[in-house]
């Protein structure tokens, strides 16, 4: 990825953007947003970082593990670590077999009417959400300046193939022919990266190819989607 220097108002930089406590007097670290461990290796350069406090870095830690895990494992469709597209669950699934175990009882295979045998899994859902909004409050601000202290007033996690075709249209941010396209904010990384195309494939800001992808924009305040390994679509939204 290439590097978009910033033009954040400094004052938006007090508050921890997960827990809104001033950083001031706190030990912070510099987050990776998306989570690293869900990123291939060799990872892109210049990933985005944004600065929170310790507390709440550490404090995610089991449920991106979790979140990495299972959807490695939904890929995968096995939960054996040998069979993991993502090093980072091959670990947790050894170092672990609570974890292993926990994701396996999530699983359950039935056979169609027509004779096919179809997996379904079924997630720690406040794990992956909790991740979902981890991620989007961190673009959120490493790409408006934008500290999104307040609960979201929406959010959802669903599979992009169990999305209708307008679903999937309207997620994508396709627009009809001459329908305007709206601008990001003056002096946002969003509006550098329109301006400029840098990591940009439509709306979406491309993290890594076929891995991870994001876009956030200004719809009735502001809302940031994703997309896991182009499977597991998130949207998070903040109302005015």
């Amino acid at each position: 990825m290439q590097k978009i220097e910033e033009f954040v108002d400094e004052r938006q930089k007090s508050w921890c953007i997960h827990c809104s406590r001033p950083l001031m007097g706190l030990e912070t670290n510099e987050d990776h947003v998306p989570t690293k461990s869900l990123l291939t290796k060799p990872r892109p350069h210049h990933l985005p970082v944004v600065l929170i406090c310790k507390e709440c870095n550490t404090g995610f830690s089991l449920d991106e593990q979790y979140a990495v895990t299972f959807l490695s494992c939904v890929l995968a469709g096995s939960t054996d670590p040998e069979e993991q597209p993502n090093a980072s669950a091959t670990r947790a699934l050894t170092e672990s077999p609570a974890l292993r175990t926990r994701i396996e009882q999530s699983r359950t295979e039935f056979v169609t009417l027509s004779g096919e045998t179809r997996t379904v899994w079924k997630p720690d859902m406040s794990r992956l959400e909790r991740v979902a909004l981890k991620n989007a409050r961190g673009h959120a601000y490493f790409e408006y300046g934008e500290p999104m202290l307040d609960a979201p007033t929406h959010l959802s996690i669903l599979p992009l193939e169990s999305m209708a075709a307008t679903e999937r249209r309207d997620f994508e941010g396709l627009r009809d022919e001459g329908e305007p396209t709206p601008l990001p904010e003056v002096g946002s990384r969003m509006l550098t990266r329109f301006l400029t195309g840098e990591d940009m494939i439509g709306y979406w800001v491309v993290v890594q190819e076929g891995v991870y992808r994001y876009c956030v924009q200004q719809a009735g305040g502001l809302r940031v989607r994703s997309v896991l390994s182009e499977y597991l679509a998130t949207e998070v939204q903040w109302e005015h």
